[in-house]
């Protein structure tokens, strides 16, 4: 699938107030009060907005950060990482590499076998579930 390309309308019109803000404008939800935090369901997470698969449960895992954490991407190609440098701190931006969104940031903080903590916002997720 190519690259997905829509109109800020267009955005707006698909998205709740909360999915745009964060996607679409960069923000980011309070810590702890997010849906997927503490979750603990088998499957897959994907973008919100493009519906890409981003990660799988089983490299979800509780940082104690108050995000959902995963030490790896489902594939390396399913994120783009840019160099963030608001707010006066240094830290790397995770989007989509299929339509931009921006998910959260990465840290080199996490558990082996990567060392890496993806820090995505729940609102910038959708989570598929594995059957029975």
């Amino acid at each position: 699938m190519g690259r997905v390309r829509k109109t800020d309308e267009e955005w707006r019109r698909e998205l709740s107030p909360e999915q745009y803000r964060i996607t679409r404008q960069k923000g980011t939800e309070p810590p702890f009060t997010g849906k997927y935090n503490n979750f603990k369901g088998r499957g897959t997470f994907s973008c919100i907005c493009c519906g890409q698969t981003l990660f799988a449960s089983d490299t979800k895992y509780d940082s104690g950060s108050g995000w959902p954490s995963f030490w790896e991407p489902l594939s390396p190609d399913a994120l783009e990482v840019e160099q963030d440098l608001s707010l006066g701190m240094r830290r790397e931006e995770v989007l989509c590499s299929q339509c931009g969104a921006h998910m959260g940031h990465v840290f080199p903080d996490g558990p082996e076998p990567t060392g890496l903590r993806y820090c995505i916002n729940s609102a910038a997720l959708r989570f598929d579930g594995e059957s029975d």
